[in-house]
C-alpha cells in the first residue's frame, strides 16, 4: 500500500497526487518522469489519470499531463492494460493530438522533399511500413480510453466518482470515503547536478557532455541527452527536462548553448527542447520537416499557443538528408534511424575528428534481414542500415529493450577495437554487462569528454569574433568593425577576489567578460545592492561615455578573463554608430534604479542580467501627474508599462479586477504585439512612476528573448 497523508492522498516526489482507491491508484496530474515515483509501488503505475485544470505550465515550459510513459508502461509491461484519462472534452481534443504524434506517429508523411535526391536517395525509407511493423496495436483506442466530465462536472470510473469542484479541487468519492485533492499540480523535476565546478565552465574546441545516460523507466538516472561542444559553443541534443537549470547549478552559462538538434518527438526527447526555447536567447533548432511538424502539433495543442507565435520563438533550419549542414563549424550529416516514429540520427566531422550518434535505433542485422524479407525495407534502406560506419572515431550508440532498441549483447559482441570507440546511452547502469570494452555514458559536466583534435587555423581570431557577436550593443556592426576589434582588444586576467575597478577612480577602459563572473558593490543609488555579471556581459562603459568617476567597486567573483579596450580606442570603435547615444540613455535610466525594480519584480526577477540590460536600453521613465487611463478596454494601444512606484488599477466592465504596484507589468503583451484591442482598462493614480515600453521595442525585445514573452502573459482575472 502507498502511504497517504492525513487528507487521504499522497504528494508524489516529482509532482502530482496519488489516491489509493478500491479501483486501484488514481493519479492527479502527471509531470515529467512521475512514472519513476510509482512504477515500483505495490500496485504499480496507476491506470487512471485525472488531468488538472491547468496541465501546461507555460512559464516553465513543462507539461503536467505527460502520459506517454505511463501509457507505454501499462501496455507493454503490464500485459496490454489500457490507461484511462479523466478530463474535459476540450482536454481530450488537446491530448488526442499530442498522444497521436507520439503513440501513432504522423498521419501525413512526405519524406521525398527531405532527401537530396528524393525517393531515389540511397537509404530512402518506407517510414509508414516501419512504424506499422513496430506497433503491436493498430489504433490509439487500444491503449488509451478517455473518461469525460459531464455537464455536472462529474466522471465515473467503476465504483469511483470524480467531481470537479467550483474551487478547482477534485473530490474523489469511493463508497463511504471522500477524498479532496488540489486541482492544480506542481512539479518538482528531480535531477542530480553531479559536481558543481569551482570555476565557470569554459567551452572547449570539441567536447561531449552527458545530460542523461538512461531511459524513461529508470528511477535512478536522467533520461538520455547530451551537449556537443564545437568551437566554444554548445549544441543540445534532445535535452532532458530542466537541463538549463542543471547547467546554471553546475556553473555553466546557458548562453553558451545556441542550438538544439531534435531527433524525434517522444516525451523523453522533446520535453526539454520546449523548455530551452523559453530560456534566455533565441535558439536555432535543427530537425527534419517531419520531426518539426510533430513537435509543433504537440506543443501547439498542449499550450494552446497559436502556431505562428510558437514558431516566432525560435529559428528552425530544416536538415536535408544527404546534404551537409554546418553547425558551429562542424559538418553534420543526418539520416533516419529505425524506430517506432520518425527519428533522426546524425554524424559530424570537425577537423580530424568524426562522431556518430544513432538516436533511438534498432541496430540488429538479423532483424534487418527479417524486415527486408517481409518487404518493410526497400533495397537501399536495407543496405544503408547494414552498412553501419563502425570506423567513426567516436560512436554514441543507444541500447535497450528490443524491438525498439538495440540489444546490449549485440554491441558487446563487436570487435574489441570497435567497442572501445562506443559510448552507450539510453540504458540503466544495472543493465550494462561486465567483461566488455564498451563505455557507459556518465552524467555530469565534470565528466565531459575532450577528444584530441588539431585546432583549425585562425582559432584565436574566431573566438574573439564569437565574443563580439554575443554583445548586444555591437549587433549590426559592419565587418570593418570586426577587423578593428581584433586590432584593439586586449586580454586581461584577474584572480578570484581581485578588485578590477575601484569606485571613484577615473575610467580608462571598457570590459567584456570572456569567461568568469564579476560582482558589483556599492552601487550608486542603493549601496546595499549587489549586481553580478557573467560571460558575454560588459561593464565600465558609463564612466567612459559620461567622463565621470567609476560608480561601483567591481571584484572578480571567480577567475576572470576579460577583453578590454582602452578609452580612446573605444571611442574610435563606436564612432559613427548610435552606441554613444544608447549608452548615455542606458546610464540615465539606470540612475532611476531600474535594476532594483526589475530584479525584485514578481514578473521580471527571473531575468538574467543580460536580459535586464537589454530591457533597460528601451525603457523610458514617466510620472503620471493626475489620474490617467494608460490603456482603455476595447481600444488598441501602443505602449506597455512597468510600475516603478505608485498604483495602477486594472478594470473590466467598470469593475476593479486588480491593483498593480512596483515591478508589475501593465498591459497585455499579446494584444500589444498584434495590435489588438485591450480586454482591460489600466488606470494610473496620480504620482505613479512608470517605465514605458513601446510596441516596436517590445516586439524586437521578445524576438531576442522569447522566454520573456511567457513571463509577460499576465492573467489579470
Amino acid at each position: 500500500m502507498v502511504s497517504s497523508e492525513p487528507n487521504g492522498f499522497t504528494a508524489l516526489p516529482r509532482g502530482g497526487y496519488l489516491v489509493d482507491t478500491s479501483e486501484g491508484y488514481i493519479q492527479i496530474g502527471s509531470p515529467p518522469e512521475t512514472i519513476k515515483d510509482t512504477m515500483g509501488l505495490e500496485k504499480k503505475t496507476p491506470l487512471v489519470f485525472v488531468l488538472p485544470n491547468k496541465f501546461f505550465h507555460v512559464e516553465k515550459g513543462i507539461s503536467i499531463a505527460e502520459l506517454e510513459f505511463p501509457i507505454y508502461f501499462n501496455f507493454f509491461f503490464r500485459g496490454g492494460k489500457k490507461t484511462f484519462i479523466v478530463c474535459s472534452p476540450e482536454q481530450k481534443e488537446q491530448l488526442t493530438i499530442v498522444l497521436g504524434e507520439s503513440l501513432m506517429g504522423p498521419q501525413e508523411l512526405n519524406l521525398a522533399s527531405e532527401f537530396i535526391d528524393g525517393t531515389e536517395s540511397f537509404g530512402f525509407p518506407d517510414i509508414k511500413a516501419e512504424m506499422a511493423h513496430f506497433r503491436s496495436y493498430k489504433t490509439m483506442e487500444e491503449v488509451v480510453e478517455f473518461v469525460l466530465f459531464d455537464e455536472n462536472h462529474k466522471a465515473k470510473f467503476g465504483k469511483i466518482t470524480i467531481e470537479q469542484l467550483t474551487s478547482n479541487e477534485f473530490l474523489i468519492v469511493d463508497g463511504d470515503k471522500k477524498i479532496k485533492t488540489p486541482g492544480e499540480v506542481d512539479f518538482h523535476v528531480k535531477y542530480d547536478i553531479g559536481k558543481r565546478l569551482e570555476e565557470p565552465f569554459q567551452p572547449p574546441l570539441i567536447g561531449i557532455t552527458c545530460l542523461g545516460p538512461s531511459h524513461g523507466f529508470d528511477p535512478t538516472d536522467n533520461t538520455s541527452g547530451f551537449i556537443i561542444w564545437l568551437n566554444g559553443q554548445g549544441i543540445m541534443v534532445d535535452p532532458p527536462v530542466n537541463s538549463t537549470e542543471w547547467l546554471r547549478e553546475s556553473n555553466v552559462n546557458p548562453k553558451f548553448i545556441n542550438s538544439i538538434i531534435l531527433t524525434h518527438c517522444h516525451a523523453d526527447h522533446d520535453a526539454g527542447t520546449f523548455q530551452k526555447i523559453l530560456e534566455e536567447s533565441k535558439i536555432t533548432i535543427y530537425a527534419t520537416a517531419t520531426v518539426m511538424e510533430s513537435f509543433l502539433k504537440k506543443y501547439c495543442s498542449l499550450t494552446k499557443i497559436p502556431r505562428k507565435e510558437i514558431t516566432d520563438l525560435f529559428d528552425f533550419i530544416p536538415v536535408v538528408i544527404g546534404r551537409p549542414t554546418i553547425i558551429n563549424g562542424g559538418e553534420f550529416y543526418f539520416h533516419y534511424a529505425l524506430h517506432s516514429i520518425p527519428s533522426v540520427g546524425f554524424e559530424f566531422f570537425f577537423q580530424d575528428q568524426s562522431f556518430y550518434y544513432t538516436s533511438d535505433h534498432l541496430n540488429d542485422p538479423e532483424a534487418f534481414e527479417e524486415m527486408y524479407k517481409k518487404g518493410v525495407f526497400p533495397e537501399t534502406r536495407y543496405q544503408f542500415l547494414k552498412d553501419f560506419p563502425w570506423d567513426r572515431k567516436i560512436i554514441y550508440h543507444e541500447a535497450g529493450v528490443p524491438p525498439l532498441h538495440t540489444k546490449i549483447s549485440y554491441l558487446a559482441s563487436l570487435p574489441e577495437e570497435v567497442q572501445k570507440r562506443i559510448t552507450v546511452y539510453h540504458i540503466a547502469a544495472k543493465d550494462m554487462p561486465e567483461g566488455n570494452h564498451l563505455t557507459l555514458a556518465k552524467f555530469g559536466i565534470e565528466n565531459t569528454l575532450y577528444p584530441e583534435i588539431t585546432p583549425p587555423k585562425h582559432q584565436e581570431a574566431f573566438q574573439l569574433l564569437e565574443i563580439l557577436s554575443q554583445i548586444d550593443i555591437f549587433s549590426g556592426f559592419p565587418i570593418e568593425k570586426a577587423k578593428e576589434f581584433l586590432q584593439i582588444v586586449k586580454e586581461e586576467r584577474f584572480r578570484r577576489g581581485e578588485q578590477i575597478i575601484k569606485k571613484g577612480t577615473h575610467g580608462d577602459r571598457f570590459f567584456i567578460i570572456a569567461s568568469g563572473n564579476v560582482r558589483f558593490e556599492g552601487l550608486s543609488g542603493d549601496h546595499s545592492a549587489v549586481k553580478r555579471y557573467g560571460t558575454y556581459e560588459y561593464f565600465g562603459e558609463a564612466s567612459l561615455i559620461l567622463d565621470t568617476a567609476r560608480q561601483a567597486d567591481v571584484y572578480a567573483e571567480t577567475d576572470v578573463l576579460a577583453l578590454t579596450i582602452e578609452k580612446t580606442r573605444f571611442f574610435q570603435f563606436i564612432r559613427g554608430s548610435k552606441l554613444h547615444e544608447n549608452l548615455i540613455k542606458l546610464n540615465s535610466i539606470r540612475e532611476t534604479n531600474t535594476w532594483k525594480t526589475l530584479t525584485e519584480s514578481q514578473t521580471f526577477r527571473g531575468l538574467t542580467s543580460y536580459q535586464v540590460t537589454q530591457l533597460e536600453l528601451i525603457l523610458k521613465l514617466e510620472t503620471v501627474k493626475k489620474e490617467a487611463a494608460l490603456i482603455e478596454e476595447g481600444h488598441t494601444f501602443h505602449n506597455a508599462f512597468i510600475v516603478r512606484s505608485g498604483t495602477v488599477v486594472v478594470m473590466q466592465n467598470h469593475k476593479t479586477i486588480r491593483e498593480l504596484g512596483a515591478g508589475d507589468f501593465v498591459g497585455e503583451i499579446y494584444s500589444l504585439t498584434k495590435s489588438l484591442p485591450s480586454n482591460f482598462s489600466f488606470i494610473a493614480w496620480p504620482g505613479t512612476e512608470l517605465y514605458v515600453l513601446s510596441e516596436e521595442d517590445a516586439i524586437q525585445y521578445i524576438k531576442k528573448n522569447p522566454g520573456v514573452y511567457m513571463k509577460l502573459n499576465t492573467v489579470y482575472n
